[in-house]
């Protein structure tokens, strides 16, 4: 059964937004009858077109339900920031990915572009979401989008996984098994 095949009985918002991913990058790798990803395809570590969508109001309503996955450290101290920024905005710290998910691949452009603008401390968070804004209008009105266009940075290769720290010793566990009869 093909992508399009698939998400017919989609609601028509994340239909819609399935068939743009479909469009610019063919079938997908895997196709359940709720999720289409994509691997290393464009930027991308992976992308996942959902038939499950997310209301999001920033920076006006619209649907969440395509997500673009990178690999990308961020140090923890950052997270919160991020999450104000923008809570489709997810990173994942022990597997290394940061994603965006929106309506479409242009929008996690410019979350993702902006995500990386906070981290490396380019901008704060109120600059990033009023850039946002911007640039989401200025698409509306057809000048430059030069952050929906791409990234503007190399995501990692492979190696922002971060494992996080052992704080148990062995010993420990073994005296905490025996003491529990395990």
């Amino acid at each position: 059964m093909s992508a399009s095949e698939i998400i017919e009985d989609w609601p028509e918002e994340s239909r819609e937004a399935a068939q743009l991913v479909i469009d610019t990058y063919g079938e997908p790798h895997e196709a359940g009858p709720s999720l289409l990803i994509w691997y290393r395809v464009g930027p991308w570590k992976r992308i996942e077109a959902s038939k499950v969508f997310h209301e999001h109001n920033f920076p006006v309503p619209h649907i969440d339900s395509v997500e673009s996955v990178i690999d990308y450290h961020v140090d923890p101290r950052v997270v919160s920031s991020l999450v104000e920024f923008d809570g489709s905005v997810v990173v994942e710290r022990t597997a290394g990915e940061v994603s965006a998910r929106c309506h479409d691949e242009q929008a996690n452009f410019l979350a993702l572009n902006l995500m990386h603008d906070i981290v490396t401390g380019r901008m704060d968070v109120a600059e990033a979401r009023g850039y946002y804004a911007k640039e989401f209008l200025d698409v509306r009105r057809g000048n430059p989008t030069p952050y929906m266009e791409g990234l503007r940075f190399q995501p990692e290769d492979g190696s922002a996984a971060d494992p996080d720290r052992r704080i148990v010793s062995d010993e420990e566990l073994e005296e905490a098994a025996s003491q529990g009869g395990s």
